[in-house]
Formats: C-alpha cells, sequence, structure tokens
C-alpha cells in the first residue's frame, strides 16, 4: 500500500507490509552470523570514479506536476532504507551486502568510456553511427534519448560489444578493450520481456542465480540472494505465480517487466543496460520501475536505460543523459544541465511544460518552434557538441582510472562467475523437464499420438497374423515354394518410420525451436551453450522412451511380427531419437511457425528412404547408395529385415531374400549402432547451428 506523504515530501503515515507470503514462508532468508546494519557512515565509503557516493539517498528536487506517484515510490525506497520497517530495511541492507560479497570489494559500478565510436552495416552506404565519445561514471542513472532512427539501440548494442563497431575505441573503467569479455558482470534486459511462461517468478529468477552468481557460492547463499532481491523487488507476493505469456497473462506487465529486471540483478552485475524499460506500462508500473533503478543506481551500480518520451517525474530522475541525433552526439553530462545547455543556444522552454517534451522535439529537428531566430536544426546541434568536446576545459572530466591490481581484481571477479558446465547441464535439465512438466497437455497428446499410431499400423498389419515373409524353402523342398514375398518386411518397417515421424517431428521442433530468444539472452549473458543444449537433450529422453512405449506396445499387439517386443522397441526408441534429432536441425534454421510443417515433411522423406523402393540393390547400380545409408529410415528397415527373417533361416533361403533387397542380415547391433550415430551427428549439427548461427545476437 503506498504511503501518504506531506508537501515536504516527507512520510505522513505508513504501515508495516508483509513480504513474503505463506507459500515463501519456508523459504524466508535469514541473517547470516556477523552480520551487522549498514548505516551511513558505511555508505559515504563508497567511491567509484574517485568521486564518493552519495551518504545517503535523497528525494529529488522537482516541480510540482500534480504527478506524485514517482516521488511516493521513490520516497518508499528512501524510507525504506532509512526510517522503514525493519523487515524491509533489512532486505535492501542485506542486498548490498549480497552484492558485495560476490563483487568481493565496495566498487559495485563500472564506468565506460567510448572515443569516436562508429558502425557502418556492410551493405550500407553511409554509417548509422559516427564520431560518439563521452563517458558513463559508475554508480548513476543514465538515460538514452533521441528520435526515431536517431541511432539509440546502435550506440548501446556498440558499447556492450553486441555489435562489432567499425571505429572508435571502448575502455572499460579506464582500460582499452572489448567490453563483451565482462559481459558475465553486465546484465542487459531487452525492450521485450523474454521469460519462460511456463516457470514462476522465483524459478525464472532462481535459474539465472545458479547459472551466472559466482560458482563457489553454495545452493543456500544463492536461495537467500533471491529471497532478497525478490522482496527488494516487491515480488514476494507473486513469487508463486507462473509469469504467463504476453498472450495469456498470469501477472501484471510491470510485474512481468520486474521479472526481466530481477533475472539480470540476479546475477549481481555491475553494470545494468536496459531497452526502453517503461515501454507498455502504465504510468505507476513505469514510476515504479523507476524509482526501483534509481535506487539501484544509489546503492552504486551503473545504470544505462534507452528511454523514450518520459513523464517529467522520470525525465528528472535520471542522473545523466545522452542524446543522440542521425547517429551523432548532441549531448552527454548532467540531466540538470540539459536545459540551461539548450536555452545558452537560443532555444526556449515555455513555462509548465515538460522540458523532456521540449527537448525531444528539439533534437528530433523540430527545434524551430522553440528558437524564432538562427541554426536550430539537429546538424546544428551535433557541431555545437563537436566544438565543445574540442575544448579540454568544458569537458566533463570524470573518466575512470584503475590500478593493475584492481583489474586483475575485475579479471578474477569474471572468472569466477558462473557455474561450472556440468552444473549447468543439470539446471538446464531440470528447467526443461519442468516446463515440459507444466505443459502436460502436450505431452499427453504426443502420448495419445503414438498410441494411435501404434494401433492404426498394427491394424493394417492385422491380416497377415504375423505373416510377413515368404521365400524359397530350403533343399530338398524348393519345389513346394509358392509364390515369394521379399517385400512386406520392408513395407512394415516404411509404415512404423512414417509413423514415428508424424509423431515425433512436431514435439521435437516444440522443444527446440520456440525458444531462439530466450537461448540468445541466455548465451549472451555468458551461460555455457553447450550446457544449454544438452539439458535440452536430455529432458526429451523421458519423452521418447514414453512415447515410444505407447507405440511399441499397440503395434506389437495387434502386427504380431516375428520380431520380439524389446528389439521392436529399442530400434523404434532410436528412430524416434534420429527423429528429434532432425527436428531439432530444423528449427535452427527455420521461423519458429514453419517448422512443424517442414519436420514433417524431412520426417516423411527420410522415412521413405528405407531402401524398399527403389531397393538398395538397386540404388547401387546407380552408385548413390550412400544417401540411402544417410537416412535413419533405411537402418530401421534393415534391423526390422533381420528381426523379422533370420528366424526363418531353417526353413527359407533368406539369402535369396538378402541378394535380391540389397539389405545386410545378422548385423541388427550394427543397425542400432548406426541409428545411434545419425541422431547423434544430426544433434551435433544442430548444436553447431544454435551456436554459430544468429552470432551477433549471442554476444
Amino acid at each position: 500500500m503506498r504511503a501518504r506523504y506531506n508537501k515536504k515530501g516527507q512520510q505522513g503515515n505508513k504501515k508495516g507490509e508483509k513480504m513474503l507470503g505463506a507459500k515463501s514462508a519456508s523459504r524466508k532468508y535469514v541473517r547470516e552470523p556477523g552480520y551487522r546494519q549498514l548505516d551511513d557512515e558505511q555508505y559515504a565509503g563508497f567511491t567509484d570514479n574517485d568521486i564518493p557516493m552519495e551518504p545517503t539517498i535523497r528525494a529529488f528536487n522537482r516541480r510540482p506536476t500534480g504527478f506524485e506517484h514517482l516521488g511516493a515510490l521513490e520516497a518508499e525506497f528512501i524510507e525504506d532504507l532509512h526510517n522503514g520497517d525493519a523487515e524491509t530495511k533489512t532486505d535492501l541492507h542485506l542486498f548490498v551486502q549480497s552484492l558485495s560479497k560476490c563483487l568481493g570489494a565496495t566498487k559495485f559500478g563500472l564506468s565506460f568510456e567510448f572515443q569516436d565510436l562508429g558502425f557502418k552495416p556492410p551493405k550500407s552506404a553511409k554509417p548509422i553511427l559516427s564520431d560518439v565519445s563521452g563517458a558513463i561514471n559508475a554508480g548513476s542513472l543514465w538515460g538514452v534519448m533521441g528520435a526515431s532512427g536517431a541511432g539509440k539501440s546502435t550506440f548501446v548494442n556498440v558499447l556492450m560489444g553486441k555489435t562489432a563497431h567499425t571505429g572508435g575505441i571502448t575502455k572499460v573503467n579506464g582500460v582499452a578493450g572489448k567490453i563483451s569479455k565482462y559481459k558475465k558482470i553486465i546484465g542487459c534486459v531487452p525492450q521485450d520481456d523474454i521469460v519462460l511462461p511456463e516457470l514462476t517468478v522465483r524459478e525464472n529468477i532462481l535459474h539465472s542465480a545458479r547459472i551466472r552468481l559466482p560458482s563457489n557460492w553454495t545452493d543456500s547463499e544463492i536461495q537467500n540472494h533471491v529471497d532478497i532481491l525478490i522482496s527488494c523487488l516487491k515480488l514476494a507476493h507473486v513469487q508463486d505465480s507462473l509469469v504467463g505469456s504476453t498472450g495469456a497473462p498470469v501477472i501484471s506487465g510491470g510485474q512481468r517487466k520486474r521479472v526481466s529486471i530481477g533475472m539480470e540483478l540476479a546475477a549481481a552485475p555491475m553494470a545494468l543496460f536496459l531497452d526502453e524499460p517503461t515501454s507498455g506500462l502504465d504510468a505507476t508500473a513505469a514510476a515504479s520501475i523507476m524509482a526501483t533503478l534509481k535506487a539501484l543506481s544509489r546503492l552504486g551500480m551503473t545504470i544505462v536505460t534507452i528511454i523514450h518520451q518520459p513523464r517529467q517525474e522520470i525525465f528528472e530522475s535520471l542522473d545523466s543523459l545522452v542524446l543522440l541525433g542521425a547517429g551523432r552526439m548532441i549531448y552527454c553530462a548532467p540531466q540538470a544541465d540539459m536545459q540551461p545547455h539548450f536555452e545558452s543556444l537560443g532555444f526556449q522552454f515555455p513555462d509548465h511544460t515538460n522540458p523532456a517534451d521540449v527537448m525531444g522535439d528539439i533534437i528530433a529537428g523540430e527545434g524551430r518552434h522553440y528558437k524564432a531566430n538562427g541554426d536550430a536544426t539537429v546538424q546544428g546541434l551535433i557541431d555545437h557538441w563537436a566544438t565543445r568536446q574540442k575544448d579540454p576545459g568544458s569537458l566533463n572530466k570524470h573518466a575512470s582510472t584503475i590500478s593493475v591490481a584492481g583489474m586483475k581484481s575485475l579479471s578474477t571477479t569474471v572468472r569466477q562467475r558462473g557455474a561450472p558446465w556440468y552444473k549447468q547441464i543439470w539446471f538446464c535439465y531440470q528447467r526443461s523437464l519442468l516446463q515440459q512438466y507444466r505443459m502436460k497437455s502436450s505431452f499427453f497428446f504426443e502420448l495419445g499420438v503414438g498410441a494411435l499410431a501404434g494401433f492404426l499400423i498394427g491394424l493394417a498389419e492385422l491380416n497377415a497374423k504375423g505373416q510377413n515373409f515368404r521365400g524359397i524353402f530350403n533343399d530338398p523342398y524348393e519345389m513346394l515354394s509358392s509364390s515369394i514375398d521379399y517385400a512386406s518386411v520392408p513395407q512394415m518397417s516404411l509404415l512404423v518410420g512414417l509413423s514415428i515421424g508424424l509423431t515425433a517431428s512436431a514435439p521435437g521442433v516444440k522443444i527446440f525451436g520456440e525458444e531462439k530468444l530466450v537461448y540468445w539472452r541466455e548465451a549472451a549473458a555468458g551461460h555455457n551453450r553447450f550446457a544449454y543444449y544438452m539439458g535440452k537433450v536430455l529432458s526429451t529422453i523421458p519423452r521418447m522412451v514414453l512415447a515410444n512405449f505407447h507405440f511399441t506396445t499397440m503395434f506389437i499387439l495387434l502386427a504380431t511380427p516375428v520380431i520380439g517386443w524389446f528389439p521392436a522397441f529399442a530400434a523404434n526408441l532410436l528412430y524416434f531419437y534420429c527423429i528429434y534429432g532432425l527436428a531439432s536441425c530444423i528449427s535452427m534454421i527455420t521461423r519458429r511457425e514453419d517448422g512443424p510443417l517442414l519436420a514433417v515433411m524431412m520426417s516423411l522423406i527420410v522415412g521413405v528412404l528405407n531402401g524398399m523402393s527403389p531397393t538398395l540393390k538397386k540404388v547401387r547400380s546407380w552408385h548413390i547408395v550412400w544417401i540411402w545409408r544417410a537416412s535413419p529410415g533405411t537402418w530401421l528397415a534393415e534391423a526390422y529385415f533381420t528381426e523379422n527373417i533370420a528366424p526363418l533361416a531353417s526353413i527359407y533361403r533368406i539369402e535369396f531374400a538378402r541378394d535380391a533387397l540389397g539389405y545386410l542380415l545378422n548385423k541388427f547391433s550394427h543397425d542400432l549402432l548406426m541409428l545411434l550415430v545419425i541422431g547423434t551427428a544430426l544433434r551435433i549439427f544442430a548444436f553447431l547451428g544454435l551456436r554459430f548461427m544468429w552470432r551477433a545476437k549471442q554476444r
């Protein structure tokens, strides 16, 4: 419940609020041994770039506007930290302690410098970004603003190393190099809330913490850190609620945005970049998000946010601004100096207007409305700032320097981040299983389709009564032989292969292909890509086993072939394995909506290439038998051929059937091994596609 404040901004009436619900009571964190309250003197000791942090978090000075939401929410954070109830006060203090423990130092923020930064796409005639220089100080809240097409997102992506710049120098804490190597300690919140809808609020945040926090942290320490963070983000009352999708939301848009931010804060980053964190939110939710970011910046974290048309309260909560126009720098300095800067150029800010709106019009090329005479163009603003930058006395000289020992400590912090790859496999495996459990309807549908496919194929073979082969009798009974039937077993294996393909191809695409955005976000944050993929692969094994059990059982009961249940189960399971691998390859190279259809088509193709018609003997004469041998359908047919024909060797001359069709006999183990090899090779190709396709999105 929002507290009430008097005209001076002081809290008039405030009630304590329980942060943890009944469901989370068992997970309440406790003070660690030796814990003590952090007082203002301790905060005064936090410094970055030789600039002492504010000893207290002060309310922001702003003109009365009639909108007091942001002020109340900011004051709530302030009062929580200093005069609020003990429980919430402990949340913020413990979060500071947790950050300090994670970073191994009291410097929570990173500073960034960029000189003559530029970016020109390979096929573009002109650069999107050029000659952009400035510095972003640690422990502050920065806003990146500009008109559409001004280069805001490009600037942030180039600065973070997500897009390779074509000119200029970037520095972290005064040391030149690629910022992308620090991605384990830099958080990035995309504009779209990329979260897993099947997981709860807490599960989404906890997974990020387990993957990205230092490897020497125990699970209890991670759980404690997540509990603190959830309380600080005011998500405790919905922490056990599913996130839901944007089409079918379970929690509100503001809470969903907080979850997205919490997934990055769970990793205890030293800097946080956000792409329009208030986009699509109502005024209250937007103000709440910005109040949270402001409080985090006052704890020492460097926060850079792309923001579009902010309300006055939100605009004035920013510490500094980066203003861009036509891919060039217009302004890079404190927010409080923005209006005087433009007024010095002859622009007039009307009374009772939002300075952010006026500024937005000016940098969008509509400056003539606020400047009757003289140059009011965007190019004029760019030229003026470029001239000012050449004057050493007018530049903001807060560039960070760092000692050799400090740089080594920072490198050590980066190396220690992240769970070992084998633990990441386990975490990703658990998460994927949980997703499948939450999507029970899809799982049961696959089991039902498998059972129905087995039932239908069994009905198709019912009239044969298990007699799927007639050959030439052994000596001396050749003359008693009737018409031969060599094709029934390959036909049966064809039906089995097609049925498994139809059953497994679409679910295989769904498991691997619907989370590219999640994978790209996690890869860009430093997750182990191999661990992510292996977790997904291992989680499909129980699904394949159960679907194959229903299919094989129904098929064997009705068709009663010579092949036994266990050999058929093994061969069919490995064919499921191959189809899932094929589906994963398809999912990596196609759009989400096209994947299922293309996977079904490819499963039909590999099923038809089973050596029945044309026979393997025929394609050998064409010298393209390798195409058929590359198909798992051929190895499945050969395995069925061996298990259905070999037991009849005492009656028929089965070598005649072997020579007529081109299959090899008595190679059942070899056939199963080749199915395993093909399925594994398909997964390797899929992983290579996952790893090396769309590389820019994984930076």
